[in-house]
């Protein structure tokens, strides 16, 4: 198949350089692609009518699963290995700032009770 493809396009390639020979060269080359173009439509179909296709293509899949399957327990492996030192470094840290986000936090309930306060004289 390879072969009539790699002869369809040398052929398209004579085919466009020798436009200047006469109409019965033409009539050779288009009888030549319609017989290549009924060879390729047949090789094609009885490619993929070949149920050893199917086969293989499920074969093969099965194949690779069964070399990724271990592959993909490694990844997990070291994910969680990951995710566990991520944590341990984080708690730490979200230890340390939680006691600034709620002093930040008792700062902003100051200002706008002040504000608030320093709002009602104005008001009335």
């Amino acid at each position: 198949m390879k072969f009539t493809l790699v002869a369809a396009v040398v052929l398209l390639a004579l085919a466009q350089g020798s436009f200047a020979q006469d109409a019965s060269d033409l009539e050779q080359v288009s009888e030549y692609f319609e017989n290549l173009k009924n060879k390729m439509t047949a090789d094609v179909t009885a490619f993929l009518s070949n149920q050893d296709l199917t086969s293989q293509a499920q074969t093969f899949m099965e194949e690779r699963k069964t070399q990724l399957e271990p592959l993909a327990t490694q990844i997990q492996d070291q994910l969680r290995t990951a995710a566990a030192k991520l944590e341990e470094h984080m708690k730490p840290l979200a230890e340390n700032v939680q006691p600034m986000v709620e002093n930040f936090q008792k700062q902003m309930e100051d200002l706008l009770k002040r504000l608030m306060d320093q709002t009602r004289p104005v008001g009335h």
